[in-house]
């Protein structure tokens, strides 16, 4: 039997009554654009996760633009990145004109280094700089104490990717709720998924709140009247209903994922690989749950022989991407260019059986 990496139907069977009523609901009401369950999700969306303002938009790249964007960062500006994430965490800096500037992650967590922060400020031109972008990366937070510390010396504006950790806090406080801006993605295989694209941005400052809501609705406040360039970046209303009814359960849908990894990660012990590590200041609510071990390719395909999905988040670092690989010849970030090479990810989501998990671990057993 198939074990893939993220199970949907299963998910949607196990709710598909209350996911067909609410998309039921939506059709009737025939309220299509920037409708009731927008507004609805909005706000028990920035209640769940304890913020002033969330603002729907149509998937998590929109996010990242238009949380750059409401900070005022533009073409000759800089932006202090991981390189070890998905390419959209770069792509949204490109868009506005910035540059990304990328820094080594820590070895354990996959995470941005604080420390290498510090010292590119302490050695570049840290002026050019203005906004510093951590990722939570498989569902851990970074560490945000010293990346605030940092931003907070500097003047710089503090804008998460929460792409991967919708639900999970650092310090019991939630990601997406430290910076200007936290910016999340519902992308269906994501913790907290719909059934196509969306997206949503995250802050305490209403004012930034309010330029998002312009930017996303082609620069307007009123209907016809528009204040500056905009974009169409709306959550669809039938992507809402159903991102209603999940996040009731998110709470329950993570503490399963957590379980199931630990279950994998005591499974584990004893042997070559090396199981997620957690750095005891958050909750990891493992979008992913990723191992480093030294035969990558020989699992991968004894999982594939066997009908088990695995996966490479991320096989190339974004310095190495052959869009950014020009602008930074000759850099050399060790720690991100050792994990890359180590890393893959084997299934996780909440509704992974036990035994699926003890197949899965015989086999990369056998394979290692």
């Amino acid at each position: 039997m198939q074990i893939p990496m993220v199970d949907l139907k299963r998910q949607y069977l196990e709710l598909k009554a209350e996911i067909d009523e609410a998309v039921l609901k939506a059709l009737e009401a025939a309220q299509f654009i920037l409708g009731p369950n927008v507004q609805k999700f909005e706000e028990e969306a920035a209640q769940y996760l304890g913020v002033k303002h969330a603002v729907a938009l149509a998937n998590g790249t929109e996010a990242l633009h238009l949380a750059i964007l409401a900070c005022g960062i533009g073409p000759g500006d800089e932006v202090i990145t991981t390189p070890f994430t998905f390419i959209a965490t770069a792509e949204a800096i490109s868009y506005v004109g910035a540059k990304p500037v990328f820094v080594d992650i820590h070895p354990d967590t996959f995470n941005i280094d604080a420390s290498k922060i510090e010292e590119y400020l302490a050695t570049h031109d840290a002026s050019k700089v203005k906004a510093i972008i951590p990722v939570h990366l498989y569902g851990q937070a970074a560490d945000m104490d010293p990346i605030m510390a940092i931003a907070k010396k500097y003047n710089l504006k503090v804008i998460e990717d929460c792409a991967q950790s919708f639900g999970g806090d650092y310090k019991g406080k939630m990601t997406g709720g430290f910076g200007e801006f936290g910016c999340f993605s519902f992308f269906p295989s994501k913790n907290l998924g719909c059934y196509g694209d969306g997206g949503m941005v995250t802050t305490n400052d209403s004012e930034l709140a309010e330029k998002v809501k312009m930017l996303r609705n082609h620069g307007s406040k009123v209907r016809y009247y528009h204040s500056v360039i905009g974009y169409n970046s709306r959550l669809d209303e039938i992507q809402a209903a159903i991102l209603r009814v999940k996040l009731k359960r998110m709470d329950s849908f993570n503490a399963l994922r957590n379980k199931n990894a630990h279950l994998y990660s005591k499974s584990f012990e004893g042997t070559d690989v090396i199981a997620p590590y957690e750095d005891g200041n958050s909750m990891h609510v493992y979008h992913q749950y990723t191992i480093k071990v030294r035969n990558r390719e020989r699992i991968i395909e004894a999982l594939t022989k066997e009908g088990i999905a695995s996966a490479i988040y991320y096989p190339v670092p974004l310095h190495k991407q052959e869009v950014y690989k020009n602008d930074y010849q000759g850099l050399v970030l060790q720690n991100t260019e050792t994990v890359s090479e180590q890393v893959m990810s084997l299934p996780i989501f909440p509704e992974l059986t036990e035994e699926e998990i003890d197949r899965v671990v015989s086999v990369v057993k056998g394979a290692i």
